[in-house]
């Protein structure tokens, strides 16, 4: 049995205590990139009770995504962003969903995040990564910005960390592997990072930041 509204937020509050939580259902959070990364910290938030969520991929479920992102086998051919707002609906049916099926890139970056409080980038590309963050920081400056580097291999969970860049900028990871080092994307050292990004969002939306 789906539980009301009511009785959701009420089990959020227990948890969060109230003024937190009305932070976090509040917040919006863009995440680019639904992959091994975004697909998790788009769970992650959803389940803490996020307002709304942006989620932007142009890409449809495969089953080389199966190991490591939030899919069932039974969505291999769908597009990521109907298939994720399905699975969101069904973990949290009071989150907000609002997705866009297109390639992010320099000329459409600030009309898809403006309304964005808090922007995760979630990219396997280097370059589509450093695209995203320079256009942010350039372009709508003042929204934090949650990007990832280094999460391959099966190197220590330890070394995956968070980093505060600047101001509004962070960065989770190892910031040194790469799928093309070892052995490729593990889903538990993925999510490690995911996890990361996640909890940063929170503490940003709680006024916590990094020093």
């Amino acid at each position: 049995m789906i539980p009301t509204k009511e009785e959701w937020i009420q089990a959020l509050n227990d948890r969060h205590g109230v003024e937190f939580q009305n932070k976090i259902s509040s917040a919006t959070v863009a995440i680019c990139g639904l992959g091994g990364l975004g697909s998790n910290i788009a769970i992650a938030l959803a389940r803490a009770g996020i307002g709304k969520l942006i989620l932007i991929d142009f890409d449809k479920v495969d089953i080389t995504n199966l190991h490591r992102q939030q899919y069932k086998a039974n969505q291999i051919g769908m597009y990521k962003t109907e298939a994720l707002q399905d699975n969101l609906n069904e973990i949290n049916p009071y989150v907000e969903t609002e997705i866009h099926t297109v390639c992010i890139d320099e000329i459409n970056t600030k009309e898809l995040l403006s309304n964005a409080d808090i922007i995760c980038e979630a990219f396997d590309n280097a370059e589509y990564k450093a695209m995203l963050t320079n256009c942010v920081l350039e372009k709508i400056p003042g929204k934090y910005i949650v990007a990832a580097s280094g999460m391959a291999g099966l190197d220590s969970a330890n070394s995956i960390k968070t980093r505060k860049v600047s101001k509004h900028f962070y960065l989770c990871g190892d910031e040194k592997s790469d799928v093309k080092d070892d052995i490729g994307l593990i889903s538990s050292r993925v999510m490690l990072c995911a996890a990361h990004q996640a909890h940063t969002v929170l503490r940003i939306i709680a006024n916590k930041f990094e020093v």
